[in-house]
């Protein structure tokens, strides 16, 4: 009898113990999901235009993909797999792609569902898939064709200017003039983008290059046009025969249209205000204690964050008032300034870390942080706010101390190129 009872306990012990490690496997398995993003190389895209789909994990999945859910929608051509690591400041990371060259089966807003790496899953993306290119403005074999948005941008703001390069022969050792323009800033975005396409039914390798404009001057802007020199192969062969004869080349010139622009003047009202001529903006803060409560003579952190989309980080303003009240010092780190220079634009980050020390316990009132910002979509002036808040400083009232500034951060500003 005490035999069975023994069994009978052991196995509730087996059964606790198992449930028990299920239980903390789902839990781990839903801690340490790999995060998988996807995106496209460019957006929208042409209905007979191959274009890139890739896929991101910022650690190793829990499975191979199972990318036959996009088959419905989309051809693939090839893929590609890659992986990364860094060690950067102590820290490594690793992350994973696989890169798909496909082209989509119709044209319309197209829904990339989410795809699974075994227990994983990727995000859902929506791109747009438009009939087919604008006619081509030469019926050769090279051509250029330009085109900049908007055709009436306001003073500073950005135009996206795209240079797409069509061929139909191979070309060798190109040259491609920059785009030279007076009283404007010129930045590059990112790298080229190569894919197949049809113009009238003949097909074509385009490759794709853009830039960001930001007109410095109101007025008529004009920017001239660009020339590609190529040396492109010959149909014809050479006229004597041998291993170490080469292909006939021939040189071949060719030039874009001039585009020009009508700069538009900012308001006076926004003028006064010395904002952001920006798309987006966006302003965060956060606190080392949310309470905004410190001991005299300790730290208070605060990092602010400035986030603008059409701007460079040139443009950014300052962010944390220099004056403070007697009593409470401020000891600012370096700024952390970064662009992120993608197919849609230039995006600029600027982070702010202070530190606050009080020198005699009260109460001290940090102001408001107001940037203007000039709408250039909606053509109207908003404002980006954090309200004024109040500093609680504890500890033997009226009591002065010595301050001890805070040791310098080593961090430093960055630009990406």
């Amino acid at each position: 009898m005490q035999d069975d009872f023994s069994d009978s306990t052991m196995n509730m012990f087996y059964r606790y113990s198992l449930s028990l490690c299920l239980g903390l496997w789902c839990l781990t398995r839903a801690v340490f999901a790999a995060d998988i993003q996807v995106s496209v190389d460019r957006n929208p895209v042409g209905l007979n235009q191959s274009f890139k789909l890739i896929f991101t994990a910022n650690d190793d999945p829990d499975g191979e993909p199972d990318f036959s859910p996009l088959e419905q929608q989309l051809e693939i051509l090839d893929q590609q797999r890659s992986s990364n690591s860094s060690w950067i400041n102590g820290q490594s990371s690793r992350s994973e792609q696989w890169i798909l060259n496909v082209l989509a089966r119709q044209s319309g807003e197209l829904m990339i569902p989410a795809i699974a790496f075994g227990a994983d899953h990727s995000k859902p993306l929506k791109i747009k898939i438009i009939d087919s290119p604008q006619a081509a403005e030469s019926k050769d074999d090279v051509f250029l064709q330009v085109e900049a948005t908007p055709q009436k941008p306001y003073l500073q703001s950005q135009v996206l200017y795209t240079l797409k390069l069509y061929r139909r022969v191979q070309i060798t050792r190109a040259s491609l003039s920059e785009p030279e323009i007076r009283d404007a800033l010129v930045e590059k975005l990112g790298e080229d983008n190569t894919y197949a396409t049809q113009v009238d039914g003949v097909d074509y390798w385009v490759t794709e290059r853009k830039y960001a404009i930001f007109p410095q001057q109101s007025g008529l802007l004009t920017i001239a046009p660009l020339t590609l020199t190529a040396e492109v192969l010959s149909s014809e062969r050479p006229s004597f025969n041998g291993f170490f004869s080469r292909q006939l080349t021939e040189t071949r010139r060719v030039t874009s249209k001039t585009i020009t622009l009508e700069v538009q003047p900012l308001p006076p009202a926004f003028a006064a205000a010395n904002g952001l001529s920006a798309e987006a903006l966006t302003l965060e803060q956060s606190w080392s204690d949310d309470g905004l409560q410190v001991k005299i003579g300790e730290p208070l952190t605060r990092i602010l964050r400035l986030t603008a989309k059409g701007t460079t980080v040139g443009q950014l303003p300052e962010l944390v008032d220099q004056q403070m009240e007697q009593g409470l010092k401020i000891y600012p780190d370096q700024p952390v300034l970064k662009e992120d220079k993608g197919s849609e634009g230039i995006t600029a980050f600027r982070e702010e870390k202070v530190a606050y020390i009080a020198s005699k316990a009260g109460d001290y009132q940090l102001p408001a942080i107001n940037i203007a910002r000039y709408d250039t979509r909606k053509g109207k002036l908003e404002q980006a706010t954090l309200p004024a808040l109040t500093i609680h400083a504890i500890g033997a009232v009226e009591e002065s101390i010595a301050i001890t500034p805070p040791q310098a951060s080593e961090q430093q500003s960055s630009h990406a190129e």
